[in-house]
């Protein structure tokens, strides 16, 4: 019976083995694999956190200030209706001396540094009598504009024979970027030195208008949109993702003082392109294939209308011309109220600006203005606006 015992062990272990070769030829084995699951993998690297702390530690030293001093002088008008306006009442000179600043980063190995050019354009009527660039161990170095590009919002700047330099950062390419990307913005926000704030790639070709010297808007194409908080001080620096690449140079907030968690960069294959053309066209430039009168405008509102005796209900209030400019040439003055352009009626600020910027240098504006009480005709060549002109302090900022 024992041996009848055992040899049904046998035969049963056996016929086990034959069902199991048969049914389960799918399960994991040496030879096998194991089904597929439906599950995402788990990432078996390192931290999110441990990433991103590498990539600053990478990318840090090689981020900047930039500081600059300007002097100068500016135009104060004297009575309340030009106050209002900023225009052509009693004026007096004065002289100013101003601080800004901004940050940036090592672009080569010969002490070039990208930033943005709003942040290194001299002022209307002033110089940058000092431009320094403060490094991570703490140095302050002299440094130059080579080129700028108002247009892009881009500018190289130069540090000579600083025998410290950190490393260039790389320039990674933004076309691969998903939405939902950890993205980094380094930099100096509101004068706090080394600042790092990390968000995500949250959007893609973005057009932001940022305000400009004719109270209208300078469109942006192509932006890149993060989470990351980007305030005044970051613009220049680097927007970087996990591996330490820039993906973008970090340029403004949508509505200061009131979005949260919307900025913008400029992406790094659009900084790769325009580079080319910074080195190739050393000092300050507007860009090409853009207008310029010399005139601020403002939306039409009661308060003007009561202001300037106008009974008419849409228009496009002048508010300031300079001395020098196409519109001064053509006699625009505060006050006037612009009824219609190139045939087309107007009714906010931003479709002049947009007119005169789609205007190429040298071709006319034919413009239909209610000037205190009258109306004419008034015909302006438009110009390529000059590299330093001043937007006042007053007027919304870009960061």
């Amino acid at each position: 019976m024992l041996i009848v015992a055992l040899s049904g062990a046998v035969i049963g272990s056996f016929a086990m083995m034959l069902y199991a070769s048969t049914h389960f030829a799918n399960v994991a084995g040496p030879n096998n694999t194991p089904p597929a699951l439906s599950a995402a993998p788990v990432y078996s690297g390192a931290s999110d956190q441990d990433r991103i702390v590498s990539a600053v530690k990478r990318v840090e030293p090689s981020v900047v200030a930039v500081n600059l001093v300007v002097n100068g002088q500016q135009v104060a008008p004297l009575d309340p209706f030009s106050q209002f306006f900023g225009g052509n009442g009693p004026q007096g000179v004065q002289r100013f001396r101003a601080r800004a600043s901004g940050s940036g980063f090592v672009f080569k190995s010969n002490g070039e540094i990208l930033t943005n050019a709003h942040v290194v354009t001299p002022p209307h009527n002033g110089t940058i009598s000092r431009l320094d660039v403060i490094f991570n161990n703490g140095d302050h170095v002299p440094a130059h504009v080579l080129s700028a590009n108002i247009n892009a919002d881009l500018a190289l700047i130069k540090v000579d024979n600083y025998s410290k330099l950190p490393p260039p950062v790389e320039l990674g390419n933004s076309d691969r970027l998903e939405a939902g990307q950890w993205a980094i913005a380094i930099g100096e926000p509101l004068e706090l030195q080394r600042t790092v704030t990390v968000g995500v790639v949250s959007g893609f070709n973005r057009e932001e208008p940022i305000p400009d010297e004719n109270g209208g808007l300078i469109d942006f194409k192509g932006l890149l949109q993060t989470s990351a908080p980007i305030n005044p001080g970051n613009s220049g620096g680097p927007l970087v993702d996990v591996n330490g690449r820039v993906i973008g140079v970090n340029q403004s907030t949508a509505a200061p003082g009131q979005a949260q968690g919307i900025g913008f960069a400029i992406p790094a294959n659009i900084v790769r392109d325009r580079i080319a053309d910074l080195e190739k066209n050393p000092g300050v430039h507007q860009g090409t294939n853009v207008g310029f009168i010399g005139a601020q405008l403002v939306t039409l509102n009661s308060d003007i209308r009561t202001q300037i005796s106008y009974t008419g209900s849409t228009g496009v209030v002048v508010a300031q011309v300079l001395d020098g400019t196409p519109a001064n040439a053509a006699g625009l003055q505060a006050g006037d109220v612009i009824l219609r352009a190139n045939g087309q009626a107007v009714t906010t600020a931003d479709q002049v600006v947009k007119l005169i910027r789609a205007s190429k240098p040298g071709q006319t504006l034919n413009l239909e203005i209610w000037s205190r009480g009258t109306k004419r005709l008034a015909s302006v060549n438009v110009s390529e606006r000059p590299a330093d002109y001043y937007q006042p302090p007053q007027q919304p900022q870009q960061p």
